[in-house]
């Protein structure tokens, strides 16, 4: 409930704004635009999402460099801002929200546990943002439902700065 209040916000404040989203998610699926998309009215502020869960997605689709990936990983800072540049650059966006992490159950490591998330904002005027959230492994689909939820504060932010 709390993530359709969220989209509807969105949805009202960027097309008072006459603004556009693009998303790139990794963790999340596509959650992010679905979310958006759920609320009528989005097809005024939701240009595309791009859905990059495997490494070359995210190298094909927005561009992440192979040498962020190889020296940083997937789950990282420098790859969520990639992704948030890469969608800007390959839309018609104003803003592109981007994120990438690990939901779990495994896949975690001491370096990355599971409920790690990097959140990356790009805008047109060339503000880059970075949140990097920490759930801890509280389960998969509440992993994934609150980082949809903090990307889209993240957005309702971005507007209201």
């Amino acid at each position: 409930m709390e993530n359709e209040a969220l989209a509807q916000r969105l949805v009202n404040d960027f097309t008072a704004y006459g603004l556009m989203v693009a998303t790139a998610e990794s963790c999340t699926g596509g959650m992010i635009a679905a979310a958006i998309t759920d609320i009528a009215g989005s097809s005024a502020v939701l240009d595309r999402g791009f859905v990059t869960y495997s490494n070359d997605a995210k190298q094909e689709m927005i561009g992440v460099s192979g040498e962020t990936l190889a020296a940083h990983g997937a789950v990282s800072s420098q790859t969520a801002v990639e992704m948030a540049t890469g969608a800007l650059a390959r839309s018609n966006a104003d803003m592109a929200v981007a994120v990438t992490g690990v939901a779990g159950p495994g896949g975690g490591s001491p370096e990355k546990p599971v409920g790690l998330v990097h959140l990356a904002l790009a805008t047109r005027a060339g503000e880059i943002r970075h949140e990097e959230l920490q759930f801890g492994d509280i389960g998969r689909d509440v992993i994934r439902h609150r980082t949809v939820t903090v990307a889209l504060q993240a957005l309702l932010d971005a507007v209201a700065a």
